[in-house]
């Protein structure tokens, strides 16, 4: 099945999407002088935008891409939980899943972005609020997880679960996840380790290293070592690894190793939420019955596309498929 054709059944899919709500902020704001008060530069504010990140990111993808996303997850009572729930509802995403969780706070991730008039934006800083939940919390919501999780699965075509280490994933996975029938991914910031025994993970090469102990510098001798190793360790059935501007390397059990180089151009405009992009694609290309290597290569495009957007951007369906129709024809 060519890549066109595999994204062309991406339509209607459903993904249970398990894992970290993340509130995303980007404050743009035009540098007016610098400050009397210390060596700061003085931003005069001009707006604020909001995004989904973390989970909430990839379940945006998945709904841009054409998907059906089935989100479990965590909010706190607060202004950034009840914009993701807006937003969701909004684009008419299923929310019965998403509990307000007490004693919680949301995740938020706020970005401080600079430039002068007529200048592309930089981020000069990120202020991050919330803290992983207290154990209470966190046996809270895993029992809540499991309940919500049956019924889902059943009526799924794959299951994503995004890690970002504030409590909403627990280890080890719950049976329902562990014990499914359908393509289960991880992607999981820093307990990697923690969860085996799945399709594929899609951890970037600095979270192999973290995983393993060990420093791959970029080096392809290290990371055939390094991915072979994990790909063991994990006990899945393929370990992905994004490379920023080298592309990816997919091993597969019982396969040579695949280097995917990058999609577009090496000039990245902001990896944000790049990530998400790729394993929603990843995903959905398995849920579609895509083989492994072509669910990496297809994901390889959507990432591409992802960094060349500024902040937590999805990337739409008719986007992926424009580029995936282009390169067939180069």
């Amino acid at each position: 099945m060519s890549l066109e054709s595999l994204a062309g059944q991406f339509t209607g899919r459903r993904i249970v999407v398990v894992g970290d709500l993340i509130a995303d902020l980007f404050v743009h704001g035009k540098i007016s002088r610098v400050s009397r008060e210390a060596p700061v530069l003085i931003l005069s504010h001009q707006e604020t935008l909001f995004a989904p990140g973390g989970a909430a990111n990839a379940i945006h993808n998945l709904w841009a891409m054409g998907a059906i996303p089935l989100p479990i997850g965590f909010v706190g009572d607060d202004e950034a939980g009840q914009r993701l729930l807006e937003f969701f509802e909004s684009r008419s995403i299923d929310t019965s899943g998403v509990r307000v969780l007490s004693g919680y706070a949301t995740p938020t991730k706020s970005r401080i972005l600079a430039g002068a008039a007529h200048a592309a934006h930089q981020q000069v800083l990120r202020i991050d609020r919330g803290t992983p939940m207290t154990e209470p919390v966190r046996i809270k919501a895993a029992r809540i997880l499991e309940k919500a999780l049956g019924r889902r699965i059943r009526r799924a075509d794959a299951v994503l679960v995004s890690d970002y280490g504030y409590g909403a994933v627990p280890a080890p996975l719950p049976e329902p996840i562990r014990a499914a029938r359908i393509p289960v991914t991880i992607d999981s910031r820093f307990r990697l380790a923690d969860h085996g025994g799945l399709t594929a993970a899609t951890p970037n090469e600095s979270e192999v290293e973290a995983a393993l102990g060990i420093a791959i510098d970029g080096d392809p001798t290290r990371l055939e070592k390094a991915g072979r190793t994990l790909l063991r360790k994990l006990r899945h059935e393929a370990v992905l690894v994004t490379r920023g501007a080298k592309g990816m390397a997919l091993f597969e059990r019982g396969r040579r190793t695949e280097h995917i180089p990058i999609f577009g151009s090496d000039e990245v405009a902001d990896v944000t939420g790049a990530g998400d992009t790729v394993i929603a694609a990843f995903t959905l290309a398995l849920a579609a019955g895509g083989r492994l290597i072509d669910a990496a290569r297809l994901a390889n495009y959507a990432g591409g596309l992802a960094v060349m957007k500024h902040g937590t951007q999805p990337v739409p369906h008719a986007e992926l498929l424009t580029a995936l129709n282009g390169a067939a024809r180069s």
